[in-house]
């Protein structure tokens, strides 16, 4: 039995933590005693209480461990996964950090350590997708929609944030590139919004989003890539009068003096209002459209939260992909060296099998057309 430690207890790596320990050797780490308290009352895995924001104490804390898997939020998963990296560990991460992580590379492979990074949902399982395809035939356009709901549309938000509220804002503000005609295009995020109509939910809309991250670098004879994410009607217009307004800013302001960061005073309104319920209910919807030479593939999921076991779709989509890839890992199965983006993870048919089985019998289906 092998033994992973799992940095993050929250809504997705809690989840990831309670599926790895049904066959492994399992630790849950978090700041929050209160994240880790309702992990104990749900399955049999250890605990230990940290600062994930210290490197020195992460890398004594996964000294003992034969795979990290990572989910911290973005703004903490750079430095998290350095650290990982310096103690020689094999990881795998969730973490939608800003920074590029092939800076990391070279650590990486000095320390011959195999490190999977975006391995969540979007980006993850459309790169693993877009990776099997790549392999086999030359791909001239891929396409990705992707968005987390709220099964009940509530006034006034219409949304709930189902992964870490720090990493939804930076949806809103990081710019979005995508490739067009073999060139990179960036563009404001939330731009270039189109309404789609899908089974079985109805008609959302899509914008621009920073989604194909590793992609841009790793697939540069793909002509056209494109990500976009996924919310009700009428969002992009308010998320863009706050950004426009300057409630997403950084920058500090002073008010009866005392310096804030606007954004800082946003989270602290909005976050409660965006926090899920017990037993409130989301949906993951995703599609991914690979045309190649000959023909065209369409890889359609929608997920919901499952009752019988109070988990999130989020987490089920986005934690049982990493968890699949985890397995894979501590296999030996995929075992490249340095950074590895889940492009890279892809290629190799029985890994690609792997994890759309491992998704499949956890009653994550992503279904499959072709013309």
């Amino acid at each position: 039995m092998k033994k992973i430690i799992v940095l993050g207890a929250g809504l997705v790596g809690g989840v990831m933590a309670l599926d790895l320990a049904k066959d492994h050797d399992v630790t849950a780490a978090d700041r929050s005693e209160e994240a880790l308290s309702r992990l104990r009352s749900k399955g049999k895995l250890k605990t230990v209480q940290a600062d994930l924001s210290d490197s020195e104490a992460i890398k004594k804390l996964v000294s003992d461990y034969d795979l990290v898997v990572g989910a911290l939020p973005g703004f903490m998963g750079y430095e998290a996964l350095r650290a990982v990296l310096e103690a020689g560990k094999n990881v795998v991460d969730i973490s939608f950090f800003p920074e590029d992580p092939f800076g990391l590379d070279e650590l990486a492979k000095q320390q011959g350590v195999t490190a999977v990074v975006d391995c969540g949902v979007a980006p993850g399982m459309g790169n693993i997708i877009l990776g099997y395809h790549h392999a086999r035939e030359k791909v001239k356009r891929f396409r990705c929609m992707v968005g987390g709901l709220p099964q009940v549309r509530e006034w006034p938000w219409e949304y709930k944030a189902v992964f870490s509220p720090v990493d939804v804002i930076e949806e809103y503000v990081r710019p979005a590139r995508y490739v067009e005609g073999g060139r990179l295009v960036v563009r404001p995020a939330l731009s270039d919004p189109e309404l789609i109509n899908f089974e079985g939910v109805g008609t959302l809309e899509a914008f621009n989003t920073d989604g194909l991250r590793s992609l841009i670098k790793t697939m540069p004879d793909i002509p056209d890539m494109i990500e976009k994410t996924l919310r009700y009607p009428g969002s992009i217009e308010y998320l863009r009068v706050l950004r426009e307004s300057g409630f997403f800013s950084e920058e500090e302001i002073e008010i009866k003096g005392v310096r804030i960061r606007p954004v800082d005073f946003t989270a602290r309104l909005l976050f409660p209002l965006w926090k899920l319920k017990d037993g409130e209910g989301d949906f993951t919807l995703m599609r991914v459209e690979v045309e190649t030479e000959s023909r065209k593939w369409q890889y359609d999921l929608l997920d919901h939260y499952d009752p019988e076991t109070d988990t999130i779709s989020m987490a089920r989509t986005t934690g049982f992909t990493c968890t699949a890839v985890a397995n894979l890992v501590l296999s030996g199965r995929f075992d490249r060296k340095g950074i590895s983006p889940p492009e890279f993870v892809g290629p190799d048919e029985h890994c690609f099998n792997f994890v759309m089985d491992y998704l499949r019998e956890r009653k994550v289906h992503y279904r499959l057309s072709a013309g």
